[in-house]
């Protein structure tokens, strides 16, 4: 029997689109007749295939980091940047191009964007330019371009992250008024708080909805997450999903007294329906700490000595619902919504969609 893998490995080697994949895929689903035409109840997400990707893996980490130390030695940081960078490109074309590796290329992906990183950073170094303003999105920019390269090369998932990594670069850039890195020496608490007039929450807001937009976008391309697309959607929402949720939930928390806990309840709540729509738990679990949070601030009015072991039993017990029930909910959630523009092009959610 052809299996998804199998799809996968036809849609890289150009034997079928990822549209026919799907098409094949929601066929083949619907003859056995699985819930939502297919959809597995997890978010497409893959590291390695088996041990021997760990071992290549672990080889060729050796083996890059060999050839910087050797490097160091007898070159500068030009030749560094450039040759960590070239040789985990031509690493690429047997590892991802040929042998179609997973980890293998993750590692391969996260070498190529640590060079051509520091190449761009040694640039701005010996420009004798500061970590604010046109630098910073210089970087950010030329960073992107070289993932969107790789990506359209090796089409590795993973280089989506990267990509979105070197994107927030951008956007601090454009939003944060003082050195990237002295931000993170104030207060935390305060970090993420629209109200505090603090720029980085601004630029994390930002971020957030642009990769939220771009990993969408990736979704509704695949709807049944059967290819690349999807996968590459699932690394761009890791990133947005911490980058959305904290900014608007720790402005919500720090209100005080009871408005706080209201506003926080209620964000949680849009968050988990937000979350089900999509079908992307990785936004309902960057909101878990503020769950718990609020949680354990009703438990401290209580006995305080079982407030973490209650806290661990209640918080435990909704995450084991959601997760073990996670399908069925969204079906629910969905018939009960009206028709929207790109409902039909989210991930099906019952045999008749």
């Amino acid at each position: 029997m052809i299996t998804d893998d199998d799809l996968r490995a036809a849609t890289a080697a150009g034997i079928i689109d990822e549209a026919q994949a799907a098409r094949l895929g929601a066929l083949a689903h619907q003859r056995a007749g699985r819930l939502a035409r297919g959809l597995p109840e997890d978010e497409p997400f893959e590291l390695f295939r088996g041990f021997a990707e760990i071992f290549v893996s672990l080889g060729l980490i050796l083996l890059i980091s060999s050839a910087v130390t050797f490097a160091t030695a007898i070159g500068g940081v030009l030749g560094i940047t450039l040759g960590l960078a070239g040789l985990c490109w031509f690493a690429g074309l047997y590892f991802t191009l040929n042998r179609r590796m997973t980890l293998p290329s993750i590692v391969l992906a996260t070498g190529y964007a640590i060079g051509i990183g520091g190449f761009f950073s040694w640039i701005l170094t010996t420009s004798d330019m500061s970590h604010t303003g046109p630098p910073v999105i210089a970087f950010g920019l030329l960073g992107i371009a070289a993932m969107l390269l790789h990506f359209r090369t090796f089409r590795v998932p993973f280089s989506m992250f990267l990509a979105g990594l070197f994107g927030l670069s951008v956007v601090f850039g454009f939003t944060v008024d003082t050195d990237v890195f002295a931000i993170f020496t104030g207060n935390w608490n305060a970090l993420f708080d629209l109200r505090q007039g603090n720029s980085f929450a601004v630029a994390t807001l930002v971020f957030g909805v642009l990769a939220f937009c771009a990993g969408l976008w990736f979704d509704l391309q695949d709807p049944h997450r059967v290819g690349r697309l999807a996968r590459s959607a699932f690394w761009l929402h890791l990133l947005a999903a911490p980058a959305l949720v904290n900014t608007v939930m720790m402005t919500a928390y720090n209100f005080d007294g009871v408005a706080g806990t209201i506003l926080t309840v209620a964000g949680l709540s849009l968050v988990t329906v937000f979350a089900l729509i999509i079908d992307r738990r990785s936004f309902l679990t960057a909101g878990l700490g503020y769950l718990a949070a609020v949680i354990f601030g009703f438990l401290e009015q209580g006995d305080g000595d079982l407030s973490i072991p209650t806290l661990m039993l209640v918080l435990g017990a909704i995450i084991t619902y959601l997760g073990t029930f996670w399908t069925s909910l969204r079906v629910r959630l969905m018939r009960m919504l009206p028709d929207f523009p790109g409902k039909s092009r989210l991930p099906p959610y019952s045999e008749n969609s």
